[in-house]
């Protein structure tokens, strides 16, 4: 991860500019600098070396009085550099670099083209202009406002724009900013035609796409670590990445000392597939300490990204202290894709492919937030496999009849795509626990009993109140966003609505958003 902000305009000092920079000096602590260019545009860039480890990749970089900074990684940059090298001469072996030849070439048509997890401002110096973009799911963040002046801002993080702007709003992914005006470039949602493949093509498709996915995403030349929770997801990302790579990869699983529900089956697929495994186990006290700074680090109040969030933070901030890792594997997005327990309540194709198209289009302010600031705070990169575009691009081709529960088994695509030796079978065939549930029941407990305990029935009432915008609805829904609004005061528009069932499918009428209260959870999380 690095961290990346831009502002036109001269209403911030370069030390104004500097202290908004810094606040997120943990995605990028190897290396900071800033530049100002034509004394209207100040670019600033904190840098964490992932590829192109020497100097050289250190951005901002130039060509032509134009400048870029990017948080990102492009895959399949080779080629494209290789293309590129016959008008321009590269001077770092950093992916990046290539953003500046592409807009001097494609313009703003570049955007479409890259193949990437990403974000970017731009500087051009013929229009005197910043042009900004961010990748089609939202992997990396991006956050833009405008002064009093009316000069935008950009910036990785929501934090970085505190106090400088009234209202922080976040870059929507797949969009470019450019001239004054959001454009829309790509969306993963819109399906322009149908599947026609059956169930067996669709499983081999899924099967080889997935595996490109990882494979380009083992590309770094920084150390490597494994996310494991035991769950199909990330056992999935961890075996595949065994089986390209030949060798032991790292993994790492946290659970809570009582009841942790994962770490079992976490070190089952360790032993399977051959990797060095590393558990984390946290206690009540870990999980209650750690609650403010994860809502601080997160940027949001919403109840099933935080219970997630807690224990991905404190193993991220484990690998940190423990290890050399710098970039992290993990499995986000598949369940958005092939459902969730609720998305079996769906009343037919058309209401499930619409509920996985909202669920991609926003995955940005919930599950690819959560795997971003969890591990960018401590200073290493996401990599998110089922969030490759071709990959994503199939998955919601695919005909919604086929994605629907029908066999007894959620992510039966999945799954069965999978057959054979990547995984035992009864971790393939697994039901799913919600992450939270799967660190240990215990921990949810936990946060929801110290809620009740830190509010009345009578100041509950009288403290919801406050909030005519996403208005907490529990006692633990409300002591998030009182601590949200400490760090990020009026700014809960940031984040749409908290993440919840479809209340509007039978079934799925619940108070909480965990799949524990659903009907169908049965033995999932056991």
């Amino acid at each position: 991860m690095c961290s990346i902000m831009g502002m036109m305009g001269s209403s911030l000092s370069y030390d104004q500019f500097k202290a908004a920079l810094e606040k997120t000096e943990s995605r990028g602590p190897d290396m900071m600098r800033i530049e100002a260019y034509d004394n209207h545009v100040m670019l600033g860039f904190e840098r964490l070396s992932i590829m192109g480890l020497s100097e050289a990749g250190m951005q901002p970089f130039k060509l032509n009085g134009n400048a870029v900074v990017c948080n990102g990684e492009i895959y399949g940059f080779r080629p494209i550099k290789e293309e590129l090298e016959k008008e321009y001469t590269f001077i770092s072996e950093s992916d990046c670099e290539i953003l500046l030849p592409m807009y001097e070439k494609y313009g703003t048509d570049m955007f479409r083209m890259l193949d990437a997890e990403y974000a970017c401002i731009i500087y051009d110096a013929k229009k005197q202009q910043l042009v900004a973009a961010r990748d089609p799911i939202g992997i990396r963040p991006l956050f833009y406002g405008y002064t009093a002046q009316g000069e935008i801002l950009f910036a990785s993080e929501a934090k970085n724009l505190v106090g400088l702007t009234d209202e922080i709003r976040p870059f929507p992914p797949g969009y470019y900013y450019a001239d004054g005006e959001f454009v829309c470039y790509r969306d993963m949602t819109e399906v322009k035609s149908v599947s026609e493949d059956d169930l067996e093509t669709a499983c081999g498709k899924i099967h080889d796409k997935l595996v490109a996915g990882v494979e380009k995403r083992l590309d770094a030349d920084a150390p490597l670590g494994f996310l494991l929770s035991g769950g199909l997801d990330s056992s999935l990302v961890c075996a595949i990445s065994a089986k390209i790579l030949k060798k032991p990869i790292r993994t790492f699983a946290i659970g809570m000392s009582t009841d942790a529900i994962d770490l079992k089956y976490a070190k089952e697929v360790a032993d399977y597939i051959g990797s060095d495994h590393q558990e984390i186990i946290i206690t009540k006290e870990d999980v209650l300490e750690a609650l403010p700074e994860v809502i601080s680090v997160l940027g949001t109040y919403d109840i099933t990204t935080i219970r997630a969030s807690i224990g991905m933070y404190l193993i991220c901030k484990a690998i940190h202290q423990q290890t050399d890792v710098r970039v992290l594997m993990t499995g986000e997005i598949s369940d958005e894709l092939f459902g969730y327990k609720y998305t079996d309540f769906a009343p037919d194709a058309q209401s499930f492919q619409d509920e996985a198209a909202k669920r991609i289009r926003e995955l940005y302010m919930y599950d690819v937030l959560r795997a971003d600031r969890c591990i960018s705070s401590n200073s290493m990169e996401a990599r998110v496999p089922f969030g490759d575009l071709d990959f994503v691009e199939y998955v919601m081709s695919i005909d919604p009849e086929m994605k629907l529960n029908k066999y007894n088994k959620g992510k039966y695509l999945l799954r069965h795509a999978f057959e054979g030796d990547y995984l035992p079978y009864s971790i393939l065939m697994r039901e799913k626990a919600a992450f939270s549930d799967a660190v240990g029941h215990s921990m949810v407990d936990y946060l929801k009993a110290f809620a009740e305990e830190k509010y009345t029935q009578e100041e509950y009432e009288a403290l919801r109140g406050k909030y005519d915008f996403a208005t907490p609805f529990t006692k633990e829904s409300l002591l998030y966003r009182e601590i949200f609004e400490q760090y990020y005061p009026g700014q809960a528009r940031m984040v749409a609505d908290f993440w919840m069932p479809n209340k509007e499918w039978e079934g799925c009428n619940v108070n909480d958003p965990s799949a524990r209260v659903l009907a169908n959870y049965g033995a999932s999380g056991v």
